[in-house]
């Protein structure tokens, strides 16, 4: 059984979480809290395997909340946020700060009873007891001395070699703040990225990232011409994918059907990749559930692309980089903190 400990200060909310999680035979409800701290008395006296986690609490809120369980306790956190930037913010943080995952909150409190809520709630519960909880992340960013080299004017320059698409998604936030603000201004291509989060969240993630990293970071839009030294992350709700003019690279967003239960999808964005010419293209899977990517990377390895894996050690879940493994397509696995240097030695600036 699977011990769950709720924390809400909402009692509606932590009743109708009680009922969700006790239809399934392999979860049991040890306790509830309405704040932070009645929560972390429940911990030391219920000793759980999850504990689902509102961001948004009286007496002690979420975020400090988390904080007392990651230098107290090695149990993983599921962060409950509401649906607004604010919530989005809050909830990036907890990412960085160690929260496992999250799950947005709806506005209408009635569409927690729905099923596509209760079913990826009791998944991401289920991968959370499984997960790597070993992992430790770089506490600051250390920014590359690129003083030395020549700065690119980012809104005119077109002219690059590479596009390299990036796939993630559980553990994805803490992982690509690892990566992407380790890339120098000038490198020598442009980055497309897939995070499975829903709308606002992906917005808010590629502003903090790009307040961290010397490359130019965006969420993607239709019809945005890639540059070098910049970053596109897919828009939650919307798959990405890269056309070519005639003159340029540009992203096209569409809602297409849900690939694997995922919008946007990572094998979407590097089938299109794949399909560019007078382009070089790599491919990199990162921590996440599932198998979104392996087809995609099936599809670059076609040609001549060069695809890199995070490897078990550094993954908070290896599933996504374990399936593109098994496809024999990928040609180097390497612990999380080694993935920028990969691609930097590749792409060159």
């Amino acid at each position: 059984m699977i011990r769950v400990l709720i924390v809400d200060d909402s009692l509606f909310v932590r009743k109708v979480l009680r009922d969700i999680l006790e239809k399934d035979e392999e979860v049991e409800v040890v306790g509830e809290a309405k704040n932070g701290r009645e929560a972390l008395e429940s911990i030391y006296l219920l000793n759980p395997d999850v504990i689902t986690l509102d961001i948004e609490m009286p007496v002690m809120d979420g975020l400090t909340t988390l904080r007392e369980i990651i230098r107290n306790y090695n149990i993983p956190v599921i962060m409950l946020s509401s649906f607004t930037k604010e919530g989005a913010q809050l909830t990036l943080k907890a990412l960085e700060e160690g929260a496992f995952d999250f799950m947005p909150k709806p506005s209408n409190l009635f569409s927690l009873e729905g099923q596509v809520f209760q079913t990826e709630l009791l998944n991401k519960i289920k991968v959370a007891t499984i997960a790597n909880r070993n992992i430790v992340y770089n506490s600051e960013i250390i920014r590359r001395n690129t003083d030395n080299l020549v700065s690119i004017r980012q809104e005119e320059n077109t002219d690059f070699e590479y596009i390299i698409a990036i796939g993630t998604s559980t553990g994805g936030p803490r992982a690509l703040k690892e990566v992407i603000p380790l890339i120098p201004k000038n490198i020598n291509g442009a980055f497309v990225v897939v995070q499975h989060m829903p709308p606002k969240f992906t917005k808010s993630l590629a502003d903090r990232l790009n307040s961290l990293s010397e490359i130019d970071v965006f969420e993607g839009e239709d019809n945005a011409i890639l540059k070098r030294g910049c970053c596109y992350i897919a828009p939650g709700d919307f798959h990405m994918r890269v056309i070519y003019d005639g003159s340029h690279f540009r992203l096209k967003l569409d809602k297409d059907s849900y690939v694997k239960g995922v919008r946007p999808s990572v094998d979407v964005l590097m089938s299109s990749v794949a399909k560019l010419d007078n382009i070089k293209v790599i491919g990199v899977i990162m921590t996440g559930m599932g198998s979104d990517g392996t087809k995609g990377v099936v599809e670059i390895k076609k040609v001549n692309g060069y695809i890199i894996a995070q490897d078990k050690e550094s993954s908070t879940v290896f599933g996504m980089p374990k399936s593109a493994i098994e496809t024999k397509c990928v040609d180097k696995i390497v612990p999380l903190n080694r993935i920028a240097d990969e691609i930097i030695q590749m792409v060159g600036v």
